[in-house]
């Protein structure tokens, strides 16, 4: 007889979301699959569920900030056990062979394999997934700590840690939402004289918690103008697919500054390349990251402190949670778990 679980379901293109019963996978060779401890709610799972990526398979699972622990093996795995503690996150693995993979850009592969998209994803009690996705939790983190990194978390870990940035220099971050408060905090911990650029003063007191020494009302000020006040930001990362806050970023950065998109907008962000040449500023958008640097952005964040703030909600409640996600009424991230509680 075959076990089912629980998962979300999504019929078809906007469709709602549904929680149902279905058969629980068992993996297949190279593959694992665990038992979802919690899976965080990202904004990119709303583009899988619009169909903004094209031909995508339907119906689908939704998820892919997700942590658990490995319940089975496939065929030929080794190096990983039972019970191990492991996050997936948009990386859920690659195929090892295209030009990118072989440059050793695995991020950027030709069939990245992303969790809702290549396979169902993580708003589930299990998942397969194959071993090339998995990262080793450390344990000092929790569950519900350790999902949003597989996205939110290394996206901005990554995006700062790779700019030219170094400690000292003033870096902005546009927006304080899920991406932003880690941003935030990351920044802070990296050793940056740190920028929170948000519309409204109500947010301020909470940005300076997180690690801001400064705060730029996009409202009330000019934010290019009160950038250079403080000297020109040697980078902002825009972390809301606003591409009109970004455009007006850009005259706030100092000589050879860069502006870093990881903000998701269909839209077109206005510069003229006389902005660019003036200074030699640079504009470039910044993925998620491997497996590997999942593991990284962790261990950095046991090291330093640094942790997603969540509304934590039960699996059933998905739908619910998917909407206040849409609604913008999550403070800052949330997080699915098949109990209901923080693991």
């Amino acid at each position: 007889m075959t076990s089912t679980m629980r998962a979300v379901q999504v019929s078809e293109v906007n469709a709602p979301l549904r929680v149902v019963d279905l058969p629980q996978p068992s993996p297949g060779p190279g593959h694992v699959r665990i038992a979802v401890e919690a899976c965080g709610v990202c904004r990119t799972d709303a583009d899988m569920v619009q169909g903004l990526f094209g031909d995508q398979p339907f119906p689908l699972t939704p998820g892919h900030e997700i942590a658990g622990r490995i319940d089975m093996l496939g065929e030929g795995v080794e190096g990983w056990a039972i019970g191990q503690r492991v996050a997936v996150g948009w990386f859920g693995g690659n195929d090892g062979t295209c030009r990118e993979c072989r440059e050793g850009d695995a991020i950027n592969c030709e069939h990245l394999q992303v969790p809702g998209l290549a396979y169902q994803g993580g708003y589930a009690e299990s998942v397969v997934v194959p071993v090339s996705a998995l990262a080793l939790i450390p344990d000092e983190l929790s569950f519900v700590e350790a999902a949003p990194m597989g996205c939110a978390g290394v996206t901005v870990f990554n995006g700062l840690r790779q700019t030219s940035a170094q400690p000292g220099d003033l870096v902005g971050v546009l927006g304080i939402g899920g991406l932003g408060h880690l941003a935030l905090q990351f920044a802070d911990k990296m050793g940056f004289d740190t920028v929170a650029i948000a519309r409204g003063s109500d947010k301020e007191e909470s940005a300076r918690q997180l690690g801001a020494r400064h705060y730029i009302d996009d409202d009330k000020q000019d934010m290019a103008e009160a950038l250079q006040a403080l000297g020109g930001a040697k980078v902002v990362m825009a972390t809301v697919g606003a591409p009109a806050a970004m455009s007006a970023a850009i005259d706030g950065l100092r000589a050879r500054g860069e502006l870093v998109a990881v903000g998701v907008s269909p839209q077109k962000i206005e510069v003229s390349p006389v902005q660019l040449i003036t200074g030699e500023k640079s504009l470039h958008g910044h993925a998620s990251g491997t497996s590997e640097e999942v593991e990284e952005t962790m261990r950095f964040a046991v090291q330093s402190g640094v942790r997603c703030m969540s509304e934590v909600m039960p699996l059933q409640d998905a739908p619910q949670a998917y909407d206040s996600m849409m609604a913008g009424t999550v403070r800052y991230r949330g997080v699915l778990t098949p109990a209901g509680a923080a693991a």
